[in-house]
């Protein structure tokens, strides 16, 4: 979406993307196939089947590792924005890998399975809980049932029509696939083969996840302490601060967070989350004369929060006053 009414959907930074991902899996899956001939041999050596199937599955669990990481890694740094803008072209090819896996595996394990047919024994073949043994295999078939139902809803027309809540709420349940994949990991391949480059693997995305969303988090949560409040104002401080296009963030006692920012001379107020996925409108910037979201690209204009035609898009706009020199924002929006 942009002021010149051209929607993003593929561009040559995009195919450029898909290229080079799927070179690297192709990378990853073939020394990752050389390499687990080479270390286990003997007694300890795996078929061709199976360490086809965990090269697939490994590149899979990795490749959700790096969706999962992205967020938090762009919030810390623009410089990762870009990955962020190919989040949803990263899940769809992950779940393609991870679907690969799941094909190598019916096509081996469940070949031979008294059960027919294979997704069938899939679901029969092992469903106890009980102490020495989880069923790590259905949690693996959940969690590629839900990346599938991800990856069919990409498009944003599903967004549109599901509405922007909706749709990342939809979305978020990338969470529990995540979850779901650790247990499939660790009740797994895990419990049969206890080389260091598995605990490496499993253990080292935990920490890596969890710590880079706990450092984004008190990031944000540093910045979201609530302005000064005076006669019912918020603060925003000084006119002087304020730089030319790009937006500030003014955090009202209660609510969500508001966008202040410079234009032609002009000071505007306008909600700061963006209507198509949320995204933080006040780390964007003004370009073509609308403020733009860092995720996406849509875009408001700062007069009156309304997205350019032929968008419909609209978000809130807040009074501002300046006194002393400095800004004054009212955190009722304006009627209309």
């Amino acid at each position: 979406m942009s002021a010149g009414y051209v929607p993003v959907q593929v561009n040559r930074f995009k195919i450029g993307f898909d290229v080079v991902v799927v070179a690297l899996i192709y990378v990853y899956t073939t020394v990752f196939q050389m390499l687990a001939r080479s270390v286990y041999t003997g007694e300890e050596a795996f078929i061709a089947e199976t360490i086809k199937m965990r090269a697939w599955g490994s590149c899979g669990f990795l490749l959700l590792t790096l969706i999962l990481s992205i967020g938090p890694l762009a919030r810390l740094d623009r410089r990762f924005l870009p990955l962020l803008y190919n989040r949803r072209h990263l899940g769809v090819i992950t779940f393609l890998v991870l679907g690969r896996h799941a094909y190598e595996v019916l096509g081996w394990y469940h070949s031979r399975s008294p059960v027919t047919p294979q997704l069938q024994s899939l679901f029969l073949h092992d469903t106890g809980f009980h102490q020495a043994s989880l069923p790590f295999q259905i949690f693996g078939a959940v969690a590629l049932i839900y990346l599938f139902v991800m990856a069919a809803t990409s498009h944003d027309w599903w967004n549109r029509n599901l509405g922007a809540w909706g749709w990342k709420t939809l979305h978020m349940g990338v969470y529990g696939v995540y979850t779901l994949a650790v247990l499939h990991v660790a009740f797994g391949a895990m419990q049969y083969d206890t080389h260091i480059g598995n605990a490496l693997l499993l253990g080292g995305s935990l920490v890596w996840v969890s710590g880079l969303h706990l450092v984004a988090a008190s990031r944000s949560r540093s910045g979201d302490a609530p302005n000064p409040v005076s006669e019912g104002w918020l603060d925003a401080g000084l006119r002087t601060a304020l730089v030319e296009g790009k937006p500030t963030a003014v955090t009202p006692p209660s609510g969500e967070r508001i966008a202040v920012m410079l234009h032609e001379g002009e000071v505007y107020a306008l909600h700061a989350v963006c209507r198509h996925q949320g995204g933080p409108l006040d780390e964007g910037r003004i370009i073509d004369g609308c403020l733009t979201c860092p995720w996406h690209g849509w875009q408001y204009r700062p007069e009156d929060g309304k997205s350019p035609p032929p968008f419909t898009e609209e978000v809130d706009t807040y009074p501002v006053k300046i006194e002393g020199g400095r800004v004054y924002v009212h955190p009722t929006p304006k009627e209309g």
